[in-house]
């Protein structure tokens, strides 16, 4: 199959959705298919890559480190005349979304939509009354994801969400997996050596993007109040975000400087490396759709502490392999590091077992089988080429309708802002 995927955040971007779209693209050419992403242009993304569209883009949107893309009509067909799409599949609601809505519908191939993200926890980004963006954020993305031919939900507790919000669209849950094997052989002895922290030590470690929507405000209250607790115990952060310097003053403040390691973006082996450095993982966020982080560091045997949230509670089961937290108290995030910390050997390792085997069940190979079966349902349901009409005409109605769709669902979008701005 050709299958063009279109996304609004890829690599070297750090994030939940461009390491899924990459992982994805990653199984599904090692299948045998041929994959294309179209993603913004990027700071520091590679000059060579192969079978990656980067269109122009306004970098660090907002003061964000994300890329907003600039339209330029034509810009992809050029791209895009001697790749023939069997599928396009979009990862984001607007912006590329609604660029991959003209390209479905000018090539007349099937439109699969991936509700990576929440969106509406992201609003702080818009400079815009938040009041009023929230519903809005909601109505556009409901609208978009009954535009698409299927939809994919990272977690049961995600598709739950989109049922609820009066998606039609035929829904099927469908994680992002991880590559097991790449996670098997770290060394967390080197990254521990390298910081100066006691092989024997006692690591929370947490791994992301360091934004407002990850709740890091509350995280690091909590393992500031773990840390004044066990002295001899490393709070050991992997990513980068503008939330970073608020993190490192608050545990500068604390006393607390030297038991706090921020390591920066890390990928490959070094991530791998950084991941069996943690004793326990530490996750706050509660506007995650999966928490792909979850499963990588269950992957390495390390049990999670976190809040229970939509997608963290299809991963995390209380007191199996962690502490899922059902009221967002900091004391009570602090404590439960400290059970874990202070867990007998014996017992520490049931979580560790119970971490490994809820990482066995998000094998990536499992899931892109699972796309590529959707896919092909699609396809086997759509019109076949001897039946479509070809004609200028026919073309032309299909962008028109495509186009329409996407003015409705806009249009529609503001009305429910202003609605619930009003009652």
């Amino acid at each position: 199959m050709n299958i063009l995927m279109m996304t609004n955040t890829y690599l070297p971007h750090v994030g939940g959705v461009a390491r899924s779209v990459a992982a994805f693209t990653k199984e599904l050419r090692r299948k045998g298919h041929r994959v294309i992403v179209v993603s913004p242009e990027f700071d520091k993304a590679p000059k060579d890559e192969k079978d990656i569209i980067r269109v122009p883009a306004i970098q660090h949107f907002n003061g964000s480190d994300f890329s907003a893309m600039i339209p330029i009509p034509g810009l992809l067909e050029s791209h895009l005349q001697d790749f023939q799409p069997d599928i396009v599949h979009s990862h984001h609601p607007f912006l590329m979304g609604s660029t991959a809505i003209r390209v479905a519908a000018k090539h007349e191939t099937p439109l699969v939509y991936t509700q990576h993200t929440m969106f509406e926890e992201y609003t702080h980004y818009v400079p815009v009354d938040l009041p009023k963006m929230k519903p809005f954020v909601v109505s556009l993305c409901t609208g978009y994801a009954n535009m698409a031919d299927h939809v994919i939900a990272p977690s049961h507790s995600v598709a739950r969400i989109l049922k609820e919000r009066h998606v039609k669209t035929p829904i099927e849950t469908i994680p992002t997996g991880i590559f097991i094997d790449e996670f098997e052989q770290g060394d967390g002895h080197a990254v521990r050596d390298s910081l100066n922290i006691p092989r024997e030590a006692f690591v929370v470690g947490h791994v992301g993007r360091l934004a407002p929507e990850k709740n890091l405000d509350f995280l690091s209250e909590a393992v500031a109040i773990f840390l004044q607790d066990e002295p001899e115990a490393h709070f050991l952060i992997v990513g980068y975000g503008p939330s970073e310097k608020n993190m490192l003053d608050l545990f500068t403040q604390r006393g607390l400087q030297n038991q706090v390691h921020f390591l920066g973006k890390k990928d490959g082996q070094d991530l791998v490396d950084a991941y069996h450095a943690m004793d326990v993982f530490a996750f706050s966020s509660k506007s995650e759709t999966q928490g792909l982080v979850l499963t990588e560091a269950m992957a390495v045997g390390a049990p999670a502490v976190a809040l229970d949230a939509s997608g963290v509670r299809d991963v995390v089961q209380d007191q199996m392999n962690g502490y899922l937290l059902h009221d967002e108290q900091v004391d009570a995030f602090a404590e439960a590091i400290k059970k874990i910390c202070r867990l007998p050997q014996s017992t520490r390792q049931h979580f560790i077992t119970e971490a490994k085997r809820t990482a066995d069940n998000y094998s990536m190979k499992n899931f892109a089988s699972k796309i590529v079966s959707v896919y092909q349902k699609l396809l086997k349901s759509h019109v076949t080429d001897s039946d479509k009409d070809e004609s200028v005409w026919h073309k032309s109605i299909e962008q028109i309708k495509a186009e329409w769709e996407l003015f409705s669902n806009l249009t529609s979008a503001v009305g429910e802002a202003l609605t619930e701005s009003t009652s």
